[in-house]
């Protein structure tokens, strides 16, 4: 295969299914169900002859809202196959964001659980849409959302308005297999298959889109610098709606025909009961998530002596949890993947084979076929290695671009076509780079320019310190001063006096956090990033306001 992956999801599902037809595609370990890829692309083409018999064209947009279950892996693949877009909605989303993703999309059609613990999507499907208790399933009529026709419920009990998933199969048999081979002939490499909202601090999400080209050309470049195989089993906690789980989960395994063990939500106890169960050679994670993990081997022991690579990503990844998780999870050959959504995700990559050095101190170097620079902030002049400055990336991985918005477009994406990350970064004379942090993140201090990532990477060398993240917050004084939020060890008796004096010496005193918090948990976002706006607004509003400190935001 190309490394540039000039090949359809669809085509490549059944080059996969062609070569290792029997090897497992899909486990789910809790409920026990099992494809091998021969079934699993019978399953995939079952759903997509369904999708086609619901009416639905090339192009058009079908967004999802479900965990990680069974009917998204396929409709991932079956939507791929006969030509829609696949809109990713966000499992935390509640009726306001899916109100405006699903209006901003012009999605046509909706697939839906019943829900998750706090989110019920049924409850929320039927405030947006009340014409569904009076229609037909297929003939919605919104006045809300004039784009919207089917709603396709994952679920047994039949509800007003709605297909069923087993309706909608049913449904397909009416569709010949000639009709989706014309249909899947037709699609081209270049095609918009994906398109995924940011979660961005400011102003409303933006519809990132993804051609086959952009996800097949990553997921080949992540599998072959994790050396995978089909003899490799992947465990994927991370929610499917995100590049981590959907390209450098899912379909990283069907470029190498391995196998995808997947995780319904994530919990670090099932997690490793999956890993000793299935031995999984693989297993993909944040870092709190890995933290967790870790927790729990800490009291009860799992084997996890199958493990060899894995993918800490998603957020920065603090060296000691990597030093941690090779040691105690086997993890030999973990690598980190930097990168974002408009990239694919992937743009740098640690490789298996590299030293351990570069694997917890670096994110790698730029994957095959994708350019990296670091480049002045101010002027777009590109630096010399060694010196600090915003990430760029260019390649067959950057988007097509923001959904009905050009003005972001060409915000993000220069004349040149190169892609601006908004990540500060340093690459070394080897290529190989470091993320220091967001340009926006950074903290001016008396003209003193800090980064947060630099003060956490020394917090983390505390014995006592669990995690930490650290954001500045207003003085009047200095401008801004430096905050941390720690989560101690457990059973540590620690002091914020402590933790100053334990910095003394070691870093700049202009750096020495002047407030410390000691925090149990941090607000994050469902895939696992710390929000850290949300620490810096909780920051203002519950700090002690001296004389050194603004009274308001």
């Amino acid at each position: 295969m190309k490394q540039n992956g000039r090949i359809t999801i669809g085509d490549l599902l059944d080059r996969s299914a062609g070569r290792y037809p029997q090897n497992e595609a899909v486990v789910y370990p809790e409920k026990n169900i099992r494809y091998t890829y021969r079934q699993f692309q019978h399953e995939c083409n079952k759903v997509a002859k369904g999708l086609m018999a619901l009416g639905i064209k090339r192009g058009e947009h079908i967004a999802i809202l479900a965990p990680n279950v069974q009917e998204w892996v396929i409709t991932q693949f079956a939507s791929a196959k006969m030509g829609a877009v696949l809109v990713t909605v966000n499992t935390n989303y509640k009726l306001f964001e899916l109100d405006y993703l699903l209006r901003h999309s012009d999605a046509t059609t909706l697939i839906f659980s019943s829900g998750i613990k706090d989110s019920n999507y049924l409850d929320m499907v039927y405030e947006l849409c009340p014409e569904l208790k009076n229609n037909m399933p297929g003939r919605l009529n919104s006045k809300k959302l004039p784009m919207l026709r089917n709603l396709v419920y994952i679920g047994d009990d039949p509800r007003p308005g709605v297909f069923s998933w087993d309706e909608m199969i049913t449904l397909g048999e009416g569709i010949s297999d000639q009709e989706l081979t014309a249909r899947q002939a037709s699609l081209d490499p270049d095609d918009v298959v994906n398109m995924q909202y940011t979660s961005g601090t400011t102003g409303f999400p933006k519809g990132v889109m993804l051609t086959h080209n952009n996800l097949v050309g990553n997921a080949v470049s992540i599998g072959q610098c994790m050396s995978f195989s089909p003899d490799d089993r992947l465990c994927i906690p991370v929610p499917l709606f995100h590049c981590f789980g959907c390209v450098l989960g899912t379909l990283t395994c069907v470029t190498a025909t391995a196998t995808m063990v997947m995780m319904e939500g994530f919990n670090p106890l099932k997690v490793l009961e999956a890993v000793e169960q299935e031995r999984c050679t693989a297993l993909h994670g944040v870092p709190t998530m890995f933290i967790t993990e870790l927790d729990v081997l800490a009291n009860q022991p799992f084997d996890t002596s199958s493990l060899r690579t894995g993918i800490m990503a998603g957020a920065p990844c603090p060296i000691e949890i990597m030093r941690a998780v090779v040691e105690k999870m086997n993890m030999r050959e973990i690598v980190i993947t930097y990168g974002q959504t408009e990239a694919a995700p992937g743009i740098t990559m640690t490789r298996v084979d590299d030293p351990l050095e570069i694997r917890v101190s670096t994110v790698g170097k730029a994957l095959e076929g994708v350019e990296v620079k670091v480049v002045d902030p101010v002027d777009g002049g590109e630096l010399l290695p060694g010196s600090q400055g915003e990430v760029c990336a260019r390649g067959y991985n950057v988007m097509k671009g923001y959904y009905k918005m050009p003005e972001a477009t060409a915000a993000a994406i220069d004349r040149d076509g190169w892609l601006h990350t908004g990540d500060l970064g340093i690459m070394d004379e080897n290529g190989y780079l470091r993320i220091t942090g967001r340009i926006k993140d950074m903290i001016i201090r008396g003209g003193e320019n800090i980064y947060p990532r630099e003060v956490e990477e020394f917090l983390y060398t505390h014995p006592q310190v669990k995690d930490v993240q650290v954001v500045g917050v207003p003085s009047k004084k200095y401008g801004e001063e430096v905050m941390a939020f720690i989560q101690l060890r457990e059973g540590a008796q620690v002091t914020a006096e402590d933790i100053k004096k334990y910095c003394v010496g070691k870093i700049a005193r202009y750096k020495i956090p002047s407030h410390i918090n000691f925090v149990s948990a941090y607000p994050t976002t469902t895939n696992g990033k710390v929000q850290k706006y949300k620490l810096r607004e909780m920051a203002i509003k519950n700090l002690i306001i001296d004389d050194d400190m603004l009274g308001t935001a």
